[in-house]
């Protein structure tokens, strides 16, 4: 039986386990593909009513959880609101939404569990051990691969994590920034396999407060947006809002190349530019993004902008400049992010125009007419941006030979 200790840092509950362990241990009536493809898992076919605003699962027979019971439709309880739910039978599921929401076939690729987390998957878990309400391991096991699978959950800081693997505690490692341990770094450790990755759920980015006396200003935020290089080490650049490989993003979008004379045309001609001549601008960021904002910051400088940087640890409630990150989901609906009614519109942002564009995207089925409406976003967003779109961030594995 092969075994495996794998650290992660984080605190976690019962009821708030890392997804890299929900996946494992089960699956969705859907799973979507990294482009933004949906298809069937526990669900073998799925239709949708001609209103768009019903959809009937129709469930694989011989899919049973780790405790031997058999699926079926009664044990599928998604927690939706505005969502009524009908089951015509042991192996249909009917759900019926108040409003069109084309997003739904990647909503439900969400891990279906009974209580206790028993799911469908390749896993089941084994053994849990808690350190008050928080889990300080958790066992996986499974027959499929003859495996045994033990995450350490306890880990406060990357140092921590990086100190665990050194010392032997954990077998493997990930999520690591860098590979720099003390006064050396993992690269130059005897049996120790280095894997770089892209963490493709996650895009760094660079938010203005659009409602700021400076940053209201249109064509300083566009200036500020020709200053992003075209490449940067910490990640795979993507410089629009949709990421590159969703399937709404045909042919990308790549407006922003790196044009420094362009920037000081437009920002000398923005109503701040036009004005004392020195503008100072502040940028809260991520501690995990401190060495992109001091690069940012060194550009800046050549064209007279002063930048003072702070470190914070998380979204901060007011900001001029944030340098952080949002989740990328499978599908191309960003209306939480961007429409001017929403909370996490941090940015403040208010376009009726990409307002009606991302209330018509997350309603229309048609892929086609999805991919024409997304197009349009992107368009319109990045010629008044609220933001800087800047890379999908690389990851360090690292695991004992």
């Amino acid at each position: 039986m092969e075994k495996e200790s794998i650290g992660i840092i984080g605190a976690y509950s019962i009821d708030s386990l890392p997804q890299e362990i929900l996946g494992k241990i089960s699956k969705g009536l859907t799973k979507t593909e990294i482009g933004g493809a949906v298809k069937p898992d526990i669900a073998e076919r799925w239709k949708i009513a001609p209103s768009g605003k019903a959809y009937a699962f129709y469930l694989r027979k011989n899919i049973y959880f780790s405790d031997g019971t058999n699926l079926t439709s009664s044990d599928i309880n998604y927690d939706f609101a505005d969502v009524s739910v009908t089951r015509p039978d042991k192996y249909t599921i009917v759900f019926s939404l108040k409003d069109n929401y084309s997003p739904f076939l990647a909503t439900v690729s969400k891990p279906v569990f009974k209580k206790g987390y028993v799911g469908v998957g390749d896993y089941k878990i084994k053994k849990i051990e808690l350190n008050g309400n928080f889990i300080k391991s958790i066992e996986l096991y499974s027959e499929k691969y003859h495996k045994i699978l033990t995450y350490q959950l306890f880990y406060p800081t990357v140092s921590a994590l990086k100190t665990a693997f050194a010392l032997g505690e954990v077998s493997k490692i990930t999520n690591l920034p860098d590979l720099n341990f003390k006064n050396t770094t993992f690269n130059s450790f005897k049996n120790v396999a280095v894997e770089k990755k892209t963490n493709l759920a996650s895009l760094a980015t660079l938010f203005y407060n659009t409602k700021d006396k400076i940053l209201s200003s249109k064509t300083l935020r566009e200036g500020l947006s020709y200053t992003m290089p075209d490449n940067f080490e910490q990640g795979k650049r993507n410089s629009s809002p949709l990421p590159y490989f969703s399937y709404a993003n045909q042919g990308g979008y790549d407006i922003y190349q790196q044009d420094l004379e362009h920037a000081k045309l437009l920002i000398d001609k923005s109503e701040t530019g036009t004005g004392s001549g020195k503008i100072s601008l502040t940028i809260d960021t991520l501690a995990k993004y401190e060495s992109v904002a001091k690069f940012i910051a060194n550009i800046w400088k050549k064209l007279n902008i002063e930048t003072k940087i702070q470190v914070i640890n998380q979204i901060p409630s007011s900001f001029q400049i944030f340098l952080g990150e949002f989740s990328v989901s499978s599908d191309p609906d960003q209306y939480v992010l961007w429409h001017s009614s929403q909370i996490n519109n941090i940015t403040r942002y208010n376009s009726a125009r990409v307002d009606k564009l991302l209330e018509d995207g997350r309603k229309e089925l048609d892929v086609r007419k999805r991919i024409s409406i997304y197009t349009d976003f992107q368009k319109y967003l990045l010629s008044d941006p609220p933001a800087s779109f800047l890379f999908f961030p690389y990851y360090y594995e690292v695991s004992k030979k």
